[in-house]
């Protein structure tokens, strides 16, 4: 059987207190690794990770760098359970693509780190300066919601999956999308309980800043391919690579895309690293016949290891 994989990282909101601890008290790398992270970032990320409280964790400075330790340590975990292990391809959601980056060799994973914890307190300032909010968009087809948003001057923040689009913008045009989502044929809309409006031009001061702390930071052509979730295909280099994740902070997550781009080129195992099983979810509905696992905690890590191997 083989032992390739497609390696897909979890976005902000997967987050949960707990996250990791499993991983920390039965695994010596793993702890070590979070030991790592602690000594990088100067305060103790692991312990808001393994004890919240959910306000602390659930903040944007915080859950990203989160989401990014465990779902390395859950690759890493993997890997060292399976010596054979091929990752084909790299991909996440929003944040999850620093994630997939680091998984590529792109930075290493102290620096990568960093730089999160940076993009998440940039962002979690602009949120703190607008007015913003999102929307969950069901049973609607994509050129509707996009009709929608242009109508009530606001943006598609991710096409998650097929009738599932969220918008994103100033909490008065969100509002008006909810209220007018039946008229364009939407059959639900469901307002988020997020911090701010992500994936909108109201994050345009946190992109200005990213761009110029990335562009400080030494990239590496990616090991293996990673897609990004702007342009839904494969970056190309440390310029590219610079340029996509800037744009990505005020532009659409193209998630449905990217998950067709690589079944597409071949791939057909999936395996999700992050809490929640949220990606796994997306998967299904936008193409059932892919094999999807999970390494969450120690017993899907246990569950997806007897499914790659051999």
């Amino acid at each position: 059987m083989s032992q390739r994989i497609v390696a897909l990282f979890s976005g902000q909101g997967a987050q949960r207190a707990g996250m990791g601890r499993e991983f920390f008290d039965q695994f010596p790398a793993a702890a070590e690794r979070f030991r790592q992270a602690d000594e990088a970032l100067g305060h103790s990320l692991s312990r808001v990770m393994f004890e919240g409280p959910e306000e602390e964790l659930t903040r944007t400075s915080r859950c990203q760098p989160a989401l990014y330790l465990h779902g390395l340590v859950g690759l890493e975990l993997l890997r060292e359970r399976v010596p054979g292990l091929e990752v084909g391809a790299c991909a996440g959601l929003s944040l999850g693509e620093f994630t997939a980056h680091a998984a590529a060799g792109t930075f290493d994973f102290a620096t990568g780190l960093r730089v999160v914890e940076q993009r998440g307190l940039f962002m979690e300032q602009a949120c703190e300066a607008s007015e913003g909010s999102m929307a969950a968009m069901i049973g609607g087809e994509e050129a509707d919601v996009m009709r929608l948003a242009e109508a009530c001057g606001v943006e598609v923040a991710n096409f998650n999956a097929p009738g599932q689009v969220v918008v994103s913008g100033d909490r008065g045009g969100i509002d008006q999308a909810v209220a007018r989502a039946k008229e364009f044929g939407i059959r639900l809309a469901k307002p988020l309980a997020v911090a701010g409006a992500y994936h909108s031009r109201l994050m345009t001061p946190a992109r200005e800043q990213l761009a110029a702390v990335l562009k400080e930071v030494d990239l590496r052509a990616p090991e293996r391919p990673v897609w990004c979730n702007v342009d839904a295909r494969p970056v190309n280099g440390p310029d590219d690579i610079r340029d996509t994740l800037v744009r990505q902070v005020t532009g659409s997550v193209r998630w449905v895309e990217c998950i067709r781009g690589l079944i597409g080129s071949g791939h057909s195992r999936f395996v999700e690293f992050g809490p929640g099983r949220v990606l796994g979810g997306m998967l299904a509905r936008i193409d059932k016949s892919v094999e999807v696992h999970q390494v969450e905690d120690v017993a899907s890590l246990d569950a997806t290891v007897a499914a790659v191997s051999g």
